[in-house]
């Protein structure tokens, strides 16, 4: 199987334009990502509204995506859904359009014992035959965790399993899969799914998704080169300012994103319903809060 380091990941979003997929935004948002230090793309993550986005524009974004970013970086294809058989067919899409990785969260709705679990990424990954990334977002998935014997059944199932992604922030749970998972895979990956850097690196984590790189891509590179390099106290101030973000994000959610995305002049629409509109109050509310983040003073505005 080929070998992928993960490293750097912006999430792109989706914009739209009256409720349609705005390819030619697309491009530039492509173009922007890689400009500002990304090492490889996700499409389309929950960020990018991929749960709001029929099977045929899923494939088609990526397909877009990867032809864009040909030559220059990596992109990790989201197959992410309910049902095995449509995750499997969108692995299967992604091998086929030259994705580089595949990531899963565990099915949307459902609460499958562990054992299905397992085999609900294995058939991914084999689908995919390419590496896998397990997304673990309890707080997304009604609660449903990614455990350690989880993971642990899963590489030993499948040679494709490359690592975790975690948006958990359960550090304990972090320490215990990267310590496990590496003693019988030592190339297996841990990634941070949120802007918590330092403690996820100091944890473990190798590779970062960066959903926030959208307001502030050079925050970003600059906090995950100095964590990369251990350097965690001038890394301090910009882990503050990359948590206010995180925070402020997660409030608002990817609706949210896209307010901060046209404040720093890249326009990427109104999120689909049943994201809320966001104006008014609200934009003023995010437009405010953003103000406290020093680091937005050095970032470049506009696409």
């Amino acid at each position: 199987m080929t070998k992928f380091h993960f490293g750097l990941v912006h999430a792109p979003l989706t914009p739209f334009v009256n409720g349609k997929i705005d390819f030619e935004t697309f491009d530039k948002a492509i173009d922007f990502h890689i400009a500002q230090g990304a090492e490889g793309l996700a499409i389309p993550t929950h960020a990018g509204e991929s749960v709001s986005l029929p099977v045929a524009e899923r494939k088609a974004l990526l397909e877009r995506a990867i032809k864009k970013a040909a030559g220059r970086v990596p992109v990790i294809a989201n197959v992410s859904e309910a049902g095995t058989g449509i995750a499997v067919d969108l692995a299967q899409h992604a091998k086929a359009a030259g994705a580089a990785a595949v990531m899963a969260s565990v099915p949307y709705y459902w609460t499958p014992p562990d054992s299905m679990l397992i085999e609900h990424f294995a058939a991914i990954a084999e689908a995919a035959s390419l590496p896998t990334y397990l997304y673990n977002s309890p707080h997304e998935m009604n609660n449903v965790k990614i455990k350690t014997p989880v993971v642990m059944a899963l590489i030993a199932k499948s040679s494709y399993i490359a690592g975790l992604i975690d948006v958990s922030m359960d550090w304990q749970f972090m320490i215990e899969v990267i310590a496990d998972a590496s003693r019988v895979k030592p190339d297996f990956q841990l990634v941070a799914g949120t802007e918590y850097m330092i403690s996820a690196h100091a944890t473990g984590a190798t590779g970062f998704l960066a959903p926030t790189a959208i307001v502030a891509p050079q925050l970003m590179k600059k906090l995950y080169e100095h964590v990369c390099k251990e350097k965690y106290k001038e890394a301090h101030d910009l882990q503050v300012d990359a948590a206010f973000l995180y925070r402020l994000f997660d409030k608002h959610g990817a609706a949210g994103l896209k307010v901060g995305a046209k404040l720093m002049a890249r326009d990427c629409g109104q999120a689909r319903p049943p994201l809320p509109i966001m104006d008014g109050v609200v934009v003023d509310e995010i437009a405010h809060e953003l103000t406290k983040v020093k680091a937005l003073a050095t970032e470049k505005r506009g696409w």
